[in-house]
């Protein structure tokens, strides 16, 4: 309520509110000054109100005193119950805790004022899950309240935790909460064997490695405390036999680690222990935790394939051997009641396998043809043996033949040397090292022997030292070699082998006789090196060279030059020999050849100088030029001739014999056809040879020879 001194409760003064839920949650009364709550107040929500009152006057509205501040507070009363604002809980625990283990701490929250009365303090207490566990009524903490709780027995449990205010009391409010606790595992169990004893059944041709059998063991704890081991204890069989655990079923899988045999033993007995891996030492005192049963394998008896007597075979044979020849056997038999009989044949997989056969009954290995150790020095083939009663039971084996060498090849100079020794060498100087070789396999290991052929023995130049180590020396035996009077030796050396047939062959060696200097070493091995120890210098000997080649081309060139003076004075020779001898200086190429000349020239005189002058006789100071009718082209040869002859025979300059005219005309075959009469299809009888009788005197002697003979039958005989 609220009064101002100046109110006289006449109705002068009006009272006003403002402020923090004024109007809302407050009220005034503007008469009398008393403060109404409208609606319900909650501490929780809203704790305290902040308000401003003020009295005005009624008839100014101004106010009559100063505006005045108060707060109202909402007092708590206990309506709010304790909260588990984190529920519901879920822990754990390990099983077989002790009695007062920490489980987990619980906590409620009350909403209502705890500075005033008990309406905020909350008790805890369990209202399900004892006697199991319990818990600290001021605190919350859970914790397990009986001994040895067993997972194996009860692995989940659910409780029930209360909060009450008021400090429990009559009348306080409550809330609930649930905390679900799971045991968890430890190794407190060891593994067991659900029986005593296993029983398997395992066919004779498991392979090895195989698994034949699985056994197990039972351990009621959880993961890696459930982790089983397996072990065979050492006995009867443990030695065939091997056992792992599948990390998966924590079962023992039972395998092979030898092959089994009906016929050899047929049921093996052997103990399994099955222990754990991971071991708490808190439960040592429970016992050991392992357990051992006993298996029983039972052998069946299958079918199976022949076996071989050995692994592999190893055979020799030389090489060289007759086709046919029997090397060798391989053995297989058929283990089984039945003992079928067995056939052998060749695993034929190249052309290898050909060199050899094997008989089906017998097995017998025989060459099929010839072998040469140094082509193929070993053969690896396979034989495979079938049963009779059964063909597709088959085994395999591996055969493997070496070629045993006969000594064939003769041992030979394993490298081609290049000796040489110096013109200053002394007797007993080593000059070469030489080896041998030999095609052949010794199986004691090549042994060689050196020595000098019979006929290079008696020469006193080199000798050969065999040093008994598969090695020799070429030694000198003279003091000094000279280039200039032998330049090369050819040294024929005899090697031998030391097998049966003993093989020899002579290998010649070379040696080249070399410049030294006064310690041994080469200078020059080259043949103009012969020249040096003259005591002229490389130097010297070129100028020497380029001298003679010199001299050389002054020869030639004067050789030349006499050649071409001497055609020049034989040209000046002939012009007082014959009027028309032309000098071609050229070849002809034949008959055929109408290429070499021009032809025209003997054709067509108009090639020819009208103002030539005679070459058979020294001209006179009055000579007669003589002036030659040009002739046709394309003009007879007999034309030509008569020209020619009228010519001479008009020129009174000329001498009184016959003149030598050379035509130049190359036979039969040319384009100007022949002169000749040999090749005429016509006879001799066919000529006119009348016309050489008006040729004047100088050809009466052809005109009678050739002339017609006038038939007189008196004279033939």
């Amino acid at each position: 309520k609220l009064h101002s001194d100046l109110d006289k409760g006449v109705g002068t003064v009006k009272y006003t509110l403002s402020g923090d839920g004024a109007g809302t949650v407050f009220t005034i009364d503007e008469t009398t000054g008393d403060i109404h709550a409208i609606r319900s107040l909650d501490r929780e929500e809203k704790p305290f109100y902040t308000l401003r009152a003020q009295a005005v006057d009624v008839d100014t509205k101004k106010p009559l005193e100063p505006e005045s501040e108060f707060i109202i507070k909402v007092q708590d009363i206990n309506d709010n119950e304790p909260k588990f604002l984190d529920g519901p809980y879920v822990a754990s625990v390990p099983e077989m805790s002790p009695v007062g283990a920490y489980v987990l701490q619980v906590k409620a929250t009350d909403a209502d004022d705890p500075t005033y009365g008990n309406s905020a303090r909350v008790v805890y207490s369990i209202l399900q899950g004892q006697p199991y566990f319990s818990i600290d009524p001021k605190t919350g903490v859970i914790r397990t309240a009986l001994p040895n709780m067993d997972r194996e027995v009860k692995e989940q449990y659910q409780v029930l935790i209360q909060a009450k205010d008021m400090g429990g009391q009559l009348g306080g409010l409550a809330g609930t909460t649930t905390v679900n606790i799971t045991l968890t595992d430890v190794n407190d169990n060891p593994p067991r064997f659900p029986k005593s004893i296993f029983h398997l059944k395992v066919p004779e041709t498991s392979h090895v490695g195989s698994a034949i059998g699985r056994i197990r063991a039972v351990d009621p704890d959880f993961g890696k405390n459930a982790e089983i081991e397996y072990n065979i204890v050492p006995g009867d069989g443990g030695n065939l036999f091997d056992i792992t655990t599948d990390e998966y079923t924590q079962e023992g899988v039972i395998k092979l680690k030898k092959p089994l045999d009906f016929e050899t033993k047929k049921a093996y007995t052997f103990k399994v222990e099955a222990s754990n891996l991971h071991l708490d030492h808190r439960f040592h005192s429970v016992g050991p935790f392992k357990d051992t049963a006993t298996v029983k394998i039972n052998v069946l008896d299958m079918d199976e394939p022949p076996v071989f007597s050995k692994p592999t075979y190893t055979m020799e044979v030389y090489e060289d051997t007759p086709v046919g020849t029997i090397i060798g056997a391989v053995t297989a038999q058929d283990l089984d009641a039945g003992s079928s009989s067995v056939r052998y044949f060749m695993d034929w997989k190249n052309d290898v396998d050909s060199y050899f056969t094997i008989d089906a009954t017998e097995g017998t290995i025989a060459t099929n043809e010839l072998l040469d150790r140094e082509s193929t020095p070993q053969y690896n083939f396979s034989i495979i043996a079938s049963k009779v009663s059964n063909p597709l039971l088959t085994s395999k084996v591996n055969v493997i033949i070496n070629v045993l060498d006969v000594n064939e090849f003769p041992p030979e100079i394993s490298v081609p040397y290049e000796t040489s020794v110096c013109e200053n060498a002394k007797p007993g100087q080593v000059i070469q090292t030489i080896t041998a070789a030999d095609k052949d396999l010794s199986p004691a290991g090549q042994r060689f022997s050196f020595k000098l052929s019979s006929e290079a023995s008696n020469k006193p130049n080199f000798t050969v030292h065999d040093y008994r180590n598969n090695t020799a020396g070429i030694e000198t035996r003279r003091n000094g070699y000279s280039r200039r009077q032998q330049e090369l030796y050819f040294l024929p050396v005899v090697i031998e082998d030391s097998s049966y047939p003993v093989q020899s062959s002579t290998n010649t060696l070379t040696i080249r006789v070399c410049r030294c200097d006064s310690e041994g070493t080469i200078q020059s091995c080259n043949v103009e090196a012969i020249f040096l120890p003259v005591g002229l210098s490389t130097g010297a000997l070129i100028a020497i060279l380029l001298c003679i080649v010199i001299l050389l081309v002054i020869v030639v060139l004067y050789v030349a030059l006499r050649r071409q003076k001497k055609k020049d004075t034989l040209m000046t020779s002939k012009e007082d020999i014959r009027d028309n001898v032309i000098h071609y200086d050229d070849e002809g190429g034949g008959e055929e050849d109408t290429q070499a000349f021009d032809i025209g020239a003997l054709r067509n005189p108009k090639v020819i100088e009208d103002n030539k002058i005679r070459r058979d006789i020294k001209p006179d100071t009055l000579r007669f030029t003589r002036h030659r009718p040009p002739a046709e082209d394309n003009t007879d040869i007999r034309d030509f001739i008569n020209q020619r002859l009228q010519e001479n025979d008009v020129d009174p300059s000329a001498p009184p014999y016959d003149s030598l005219a050379t035509y130049a005309y190359e036979g039969n075959g040319s384009v100007a056809e022949s002169l000749s009469s040999i090749d005429s299809l016509t006879t001799e009888a066919d000529q006119d040879y009348d016309y050489l009788s008006d040729w004047g005197p100088r050809f009466k002697i052809l005109a009678d020879m050739f002339g017609e003979e006038s038939y007189n039958p008196d004279k033939v005989t």
